[in-house]
């Protein structure tokens, strides 16, 4: 994994421009603390930081590609490619010639070989950019899942790009606005495909390929799930299931240093762990990792996302698998540091805030770093699968909103403190408004069956939503928290085959035995523990320590006693003191989840210097 930056432009030279194109390739050392390389040409600049995981001496970037001694295309790379060996074979019976033994000379051999029409014939997760010489063209291609970020704006006479919105910044070129549209994007929880948040930025969209060319941007979609009738029959669909993670986890497992898995005890992280513990069978035992909070076990109260802690769970896992596990241990004080949020925020570059569930994320992934460069993760199975509790609850499947929202609006409603923002943005912004939009635009783009009605219809639109939006959430933030560590996270549930061919197998399939993820749990039955095998969902922990909400409060007062915090134009702020004032408030998710907003909207202003052209 690595992070890369670059600038296209046809009216400068840019080999004039190297202090910059350092300055925004520097922004990516933590997502490649490994090594760096800058390639200049008039037209084009590349950038690139490296983690180094497969081929570690040869996999130097940017790699350049050349004829008779002149470049003709140069390529800078993230992720991974996990069919590359085969590709590697199929091109060296074409005639290709390989200096490496990377993935990247792979990706880079294949469009001088098929054209920009290659990235359909990669499985992995990637986001690169590439600069034919030739044809002074740049094409930015992102994964099919969106796994891998990648961000680019306009210039007029080109483009900036970068893994995160921080390379596109540093640059002179794109100052840190935000607009009316921008904060809406912000706060309404909707993760619009494209939309980056800040004024004139964008993001590659999942599956597309954006070509800068002399003449103008263009976007093209090389994928997108369709659908399609399902003729498996249920045995048949279980077998199927587990046939392609066997594979997607055999594949996921190549590495030239050290891999883990993450494991909450849950159905989706345990099967990963439990099929690449079979997968090295005869190697060492498969590491794995799980966090849990000082405290825990006398302050967790079942609610209604978790009714059992994971912490015995873990124990039944590693127990079964035979894992080499450790259990990181965090207390409310660390996931409280205002330090660690701003390293949060840092890693972000928006105030999308998880709250502790991003600290706690980002001081696991940190002190796995320490043991193993790469992870497994059970990321999307929930997605893919229909695992959430709101796949599974009428009033919220029929809502005539995303999903999430539904849920959430729920939740608030139950809660003493929703919201700290002031009355007037909220009425400006309208939010609501603003997400039955972006609800309408989604549902539109549903792949339908012809005669496809009722339940499976909704389902498949559930399905679909969960899939291209809400996924995309949990994606930026794994992906974030990992690579601000230097940590590659790797997700088999992601893997494009099988993500096509479950969203085609019909809800009653996906629920023939009454429960959630029913598909997933019979192609588990003889590699995991009864108790696993039968517990009820339960999402990322949360801590629900009281110090932790109280150490909230003290900093939210502190920050109302500060007359030039650039967040209290914001803010209710006779709401806000009277949270602050309450010391033995209510700890729950919701409530303290207002008070984080305001302290990382508070941060990011402040931080990043945000121009609010509202």
């Amino acid at each position: 994994m690595c992070g890369i930056a670059g600038w296209v432009d046809h009216a400068r030279d840019l080999t004039r421009e190297r202090r910059v194109v350092r300055e925004m390739t520097t922004t990516m050392k933590n997502r490649g603390p490994d090594d760096e390389g800058i390639w200049l040409s008039p037209r084009a600049a590349l950038g690139h930081r490296r983690l180094a995981i497969i081929d570690l001496e040869g996999g130097r970037q940017p790699m350049i590609a050349d004829e008779d001694g002149e470049p003709v295309a140069v390529l800078i790379y993230t992720g991974e490619v996990y069919n590359f060996r085969e590709l590697r074979g199929e091109l060296l019976a074409r005639g290709h010639q390989f200096r490496t033994h990377s993935d990247t000379e792979v990706v880079l051999r294949a469009y001088l070989e098929w054209g920009a029409g290659f990235p359909a014939r990669l499985n992995g997760m990637y986001a690169f950019a590439l600069w034919d010489v030739r044809a002074e063209e740049l094409l930015l291609v992102r994964d099919r899942m969106g796994i891998k970020p990648l961000y680019y704006q306009p210039t007029g006479s080109g483009a900036l790009f970068g893994s995160e919105p921080k390379a596109i910044l540093a640059n002179p070129l794109a100052p840190p606005a935000v607009d009316d549209g921008g904060l809406r994007e912000l706060l309404a929880f909707t993760k619009t495909p494209g939309h980056a948040v800040f004024r004139d930025m964008r993001e590659v969209r999942p599956g597309h390929v954006v070509h800068v060319r002399r003449d103008g941007i263009t976007e093209r979609r090389y994928w997108a799930l369709e659908s399609r009738p399902h003729t498996d029959d249920l045995q048949t669909t279980i077998g199927a299931v587990r046939g392609l993670l066997e594979d997607i986890v055999a594949r996921q497992l190549i590495s030239d240093v050290p891999l883990c898995t993450l494991l909450s005890g849950g159905l989706d992280s345990s099967l990963v762990t439990a099929l690449a513990q079979r997968a090295l069978a005869g190697a060492e035992p498969v590491r794995s990792f799980s966090v849990d909070f000082a405290g825990q076990a006398e302050n967790f109260k079942a609610d209604e996302l978790r009714s059992t802690p994971d912490a015995p769970y873990v124990v039944d896992v590693q127990q079964y698998v035979g894992s080499d596990h450790a259990n990181i241990v965090l207390s409310a004080a660390q996931l409280a540091d205002p330090a660690l949020r701003e390293v949060v925020l840092r890693a972000r570059d928006l105030p999308l805030s998880f709250g502790d569930m991003d600290a706690s994320l980002h001081l696991l992934f940190r002190a796995i770093r320490e043991r193993s460069t790469v992870a497994l993760s059970g990321e999307s199975a929930d997605e893919v699968f229909g695992g959430y509790l709101w796949f599974h609850d009428p009033d919220v499947v029929a809502a005539d909103t995303f999903p999430w929202s539904a849920m959430r609006t729920r939740l608030r409603s139950s809660s003493s403190v929703a919201t700290l923002l002031a009355p007037a943005l909220l009425e400006r912004l309208d939010l609501q408004g603003y997400i039955a939009e972006r609800y309408r635009e989604a549902i539109a783009e549903v792949p339908r069956l012809p005669g496809e009605t009722g339940k499976e219809r909704r389902m498949r639109e559930i399905s679909y939503l969960h899939l291209t939006r809400f996924l995309q959430l949990l994606l930026d933030r794994k992906d974030r928290m990992s690579m601000a560590t230097g940590l590659e996270v790797r997700v088999p549930f992601c893997d494009h085959r099988l993500v096509e061919y479950v969203f085609n197998a019909p809800w009653s399939m996906k629920t023939f035995d009454g429960r959630e993820k029913s598909l997933l749990r019979a192609a588990s039955g003889d590699l995991l523990p009864r108790s696993v095998l039968e517990r009820r969902k339960s999402p990322y922990p949360a801590t629900q320590d009281p110090a932790y909400a109280r150490a909230l409060r003290a900093q939210l007062a502190a920050l109302l006693a500060q007359r030039d915090a650039p967040v209290l134009p914001l803010v209710d702020v006779a709401r806000a003191r009277a949270v602050a004032a309450d010391a033995d408030g209510p700890a729950d998710e919701v409530s303290r989840s207002s008070v984080e907003q305001v302290l990382v909207l508070n941060d990011w202003l402040a931080r990043y210097e945000i121009e609010l052209a509202l």
